[in-house]
């Protein structure tokens, strides 16, 4: 068999497989593609099943192309400045947040680096403009302590190596309560969000 006549019988269940592994059909055909370009350089002869052969090295080209794509984005929301992400939201009319990506990959990075005590302080003292003695009346928490809560919240979000779990299912909703606050000018209902939060994390322990 001809390397043309490799290629036409077996491109379609090569990008097929791809295709299932990195769900983006341009990228399954680029690995496929590259695939082919480097077993067209090497010593046929000696692979005793090309079709194997071929199907592993999809394989394996797709898990380091996933690989790579989730250090890239790990690396992406570790770089994210919230000093600036804040003044941001500050300066935005909040009748029109327009934020709707950034805000999504905050949230991730709010729920993966901090425990639900410290993202609702954080979040109430940096955000809202909560003075300490409203925190302290909405979280039962001394002034002191919501201090260093914040303290710690804020080294925790300067850190630039944790690792990010990026499926976390209470994101869209806290998020969503987030923007309304936002938009309502109120953040009562965010407030209670954040209290029931850590309330399911005293549970879990």
């Amino acid at each position: 068999m001809t390397p043309a006549q490799t290629i036409a019988l077996y491109q379609p269940l090569l990008v097929t497989i791809a295709n299932n592994l990195v769900r983006c059909k341009q990228d399954a055909e680029d690995i496929v593609q590259e695939t082919f370009i480097k077993w067209l350089t090497i010593d046929t002869t000696k692979i005793e099943n090309t079709k194997a052969y071929l199907i592993k090295s999809v394989t394996n080209s797709c898990l380091n192309h996933l690989q790579s794509f989730r250090k890239k984005k790990q690396e992406y929301l570790d770089s994210i400045h919230f000093d600036e992400f804040l003044h941001r939201i500050k300066e935005s009319n909040f009748s029109h947040l327009d934020l709707d990506i950034n805000l999504k990959d905050a949230f991730k990075v709010l729920q993966a680096k901090l425990e639900p005590l410290e993202r609702a302080v954080f979040l109430m003292k940096e955000v809202f403009d909560f003075d300490y003695a409203s925190i302290q009346k909405a979280l039962d928490k001394k002034q002191d302590h919501c201090r260093q809560l914040l303290c710690r919240a804020r080294k925790k979000l300067d850190e630039t190596s944790s690792v990010l779990h990026f499926e976390m299912p209470n994101v869209s909703k806290m998020l969503d309560s987030f923007r309304e606050a936002c938009q309502m000018e109120s953040v009562e209902k965010f407030v209670q969000e954040l209290k029931g939060d850590i309330t399911k994390s005293l549970q879990k322990k």
